[in-house]
């Protein structure tokens, strides 16, 4: 099978063939129709200090299970985050990371809805948003952005205020319910909010925080770290609080599942649209980074093996 492999930071994507895996106990081996390229995986390409696996959010079907797996056999269609390479004709997903993709959605809408959207209404839960309050999403155009801008209008949100890097995403991140679009490199965001969500981090904390009205909440929920001064959060009574997928998925399944088919009832519903920059064959792996290291995308950035 094919495989994308680099062997140095920031060295080059190429394609590399090697033998198909076998399950191990509690894994799937699932054929893959599409996988989602995120930040957080580009990032590590260009910064750790050793070759990472190239993983993430994938859908296909189930050709072969491991000793100990119940709740799926082969034939089956699933989804879920691969923490080994993903980036493949095939790939290992364990079966508490694996949920299935109804008949009337396809892989890549499975792609560009579950991880994405499980992100975007957890950060949003963690805000405790109240109908009638005010948002602001940054990184609103990318692949969890465009589902929180989508969110936050179903939980009853008054404004939305879509945050993006360049100006010309502004009428995609309008077209998804925002209603005002600002850039990162505006002195003032418009009126405060209520809450934020920021996927972003870095040098937008500072100015997040400053979009709050008092006693706002920031949820920061970014790899892009970055540093918060107490006295900017004093002199409002603002809040920051923390949210990773990962503990969730892992510490409280049910409520991950509960998630998951939320997501898949507004999808059915039309209230839930995912949307899909580009989709990259294996071998244009690297051009579909550039995609994301530009910032340059509007939804998600698929690969397709």
């Amino acid at each position: 099978m094919r495989r994308v492999r680099y062997e140095s930071t920031g060295g080059p994507l190429f394609l590399e063939e090697t033998p198909v895996p076998e399950p191990g106990p509690g894994e799937l081996l699932v054929r893959c129709e599409a996988v989602g390229v995120t930040l957080p995986v580009v990032r590590k390409v260009t910064e750790a200090v050793e070759p990472i696996p190239l993983g993430g959010e994938l859908a296909g079907e189930v050709v072969a299970v491991g000793e100990g797996v119940t709740r799926f056999h082969a034939g089956e269609r699933v989804t879920g985050l691969c923490f080994g390479h993903g980036y493949a004709d095939f790939a290992l997903l364990h079966e508490a990371m694996a949920s299935p993709i109804p008949d009337t959605a396809s892989a890549v809408d499975a792609v560009a809805l579950v991880r994405s959207g499980l992100v975007a209404l957890g950060a949003l839960e963690a805000a405790r948003p109240e109908p009638g309050e005010t948002a602001l999403i940054t990184a609103a155009a990318s692949g969890v952005g465009r589902l929180a801008v989508q969110l936050a209008r179903v939980r009853g949100a008054a404004r939305v205020v879509g945050a993006v890097s360049d100006r010309a995403k502004a009428d995609f991140v309008r077209s998804l319910g925002a209603d005002e679009v600002v850039a990162y490199a505006d002195e003032k965001w418009g009126e405060p909010v209520d809450y934020a969500l920021d996927a972003v981090g870095g040098e937008l904390l500072t100015p997040a925080i400053g979009a709050l009205a008092p006693g706002g909440r920031l949820v920061a929920y970014s790899s892009g770290g970055g540093t918060i001064r107490a006295y900017d959060l004093l002199v409002g009574a603002k809040s920051v609080i923390g949210f990773q997928m990962a503990r969730i998925a892992r510490g409280k399944p049910e409520l991950y599942e509960r998630w998951r088919l939320e997501l898949w009832r507004l999808f059915g519903e039309g209230a839930l649209k995912p949307a899909v920059h580009g989709e990259f064959a294996l071998a244009d792996a690297a051009r579909a980074h550039a995609v994301i290291e530009s910032r340059s995308n509007r939804g998600k950035v698929i690969l397709r093996p």
